[in-house]
């Protein structure tokens, strides 16, 4: 029996030494670095996930002013183009031929209109000499009138069969890019009838639609964080340009239309877009960065804090609950106060307890 007991108490020995050693070494073991932000009062906002189309301010789908056969087509699909550019151009002859005729008619129109009130100036001279009758004069006179009306006319109708001429070729109304050509060489075609799609690029927004429980928190220039499906890695922000409040009685949503704060390299009609939209809630609360929170598999959420302690500073777990979560920041309702500084960086493996190094704050 003794035998046992102090076997026991030899066995037991070493593990109490190993404990006392545990201890010494937690107490005595080099501070942690890391870093720290405080908890501060701020205005609570709601992010909003949306999913959008980048839309052109100028999208045309143009067409000719005339009839005629397609003789050249300038452009492809994807070619740039500055305004005044040609695009397109119609056989020209039959109008250059009506042109000239109507030029030709113009010009004998003028030499006639001409000829009469050299006449009349001429008998106007006589008529006070009484060399010319009264009556022939004003017959002179009648003529000229009429001269001058055929000159008016046919000068409208040159500068017609200019213009129809001019409308045989189609320019670029402004610059862009053509995104559709619906014609082909040698084809006919009719006036109105659409010919090629052109699409600005220089001035491109961003299209959501958004539902309209939403509408009475949204204000002109509210920010708005988006990143293309395209290059996903980079985030750009941008700001609400135009709210249309007219709801689509299906899906009770309204448009919402965003410019980006900077040019976005890459940025084509089509895309698509995923951005934040954050809301004004009109509360307070306490917020602090969105690294300072864990989350364990049960669901809890938990913040470490960096408190004094005898020999420097320590850290704390706290339980806490949280709400929204916005622009890198978390709402905490409950487990903190303000002014308490809470671990952003280096919280993955702490203690309670432990020794830390405070080597940056936010």
């Amino acid at each position: 029996m003794t035998f046992r007991i102090r076997a026991r108490m030899r066995s037991a020995a070493p593990l109490a030494a190993l404990g006392m050693l545990l201890l010494a070494g937690r107490a005595g073991a080099e501070a942690v670095p890391v870093e720290v932000a405080e908890v501060v009062q701020a205005p609570i906002l709601r992010e909003v996930r949306l999913t959008g189309t980048v839309t052109a301010e100028r999208n045309a789908r143009l067409s000719v002013a005339t009839s005629g056969l397609v003789d050249r087509i300038a452009v492809e699909e994807g070619t740039h183009v500055a305004p005044g550019d040609v695009l397109l151009e119609l056989d020209p002859e039959l109008a250059e031929l009506q042109w000239q005729a109507a030029r030709a008619s113009a010009e004998q129109a003028r030499l006639a209109f001409g000829d009469a009130r050299r006449r009349l100036q001429e008998a106007r001279a006589l008529a006070p000499q009484q060399s010319i009758a009264e009556t022939a004069v004003r017959d002179l006179e009648a003529e000229v009138a009429e001269d001058e009306a055929l000159l008016s006319e046919a000068q409208a109708r040159a500068g017609y069969q200019r213009a129809l001429l001019e409308r045989h070729t189609l320019r670029a109304p402004f610059g862009g890019v053509v995104s559709g050509k619906l014609t082909e060489l040698g084809q006919w075609v009719e006036p109105g009838q659409a010919v090629l799609d052109l699409v600005a690029i220089d001035a491109l927004r961003l299209d959501f639609a958004v539902a309209e429980d939403y509408l009475p928190r949204i204000t002109p220039d509210a920010a708005v964080s988006f990143r293309l499906n395209a290059a996903p890695k980079r985030t750009y922000r941008g700001r609400v340009a135009t709210i249309v409040p007219v709801t689509d009685p299906g899906a009770r949503t309204f448009l919402l239309r965003v410019h980006a704060d900077e040019p976005v390299e890459g940025l084509l009609p089509g895309m698509s877009v995923e951005a934040s939209l954050r809301l004004k809630t009109g509360n307070e609360g306490l917020t602090v960065p969105r690294d300072a929170t864990l989350r364990y598999p049960d669901g809890r959420v938990i913040v470490w804090t960096v408190v004094p302690g005898d020999d420097g500073p320590r850290v704390q777990e706290n339980l806490v609950r949280i709400g929204l979560a916005f622009d890198g920041l978390v709402e905490v309702r409950e487990g903190l106060a303000a002014g308490d500084r809470v671990v952003v960086r280096g919280n993955e493996a702490l203690q309670g307890g432990q020794r830390v190094q405070v080597r940056g704050a936010r």
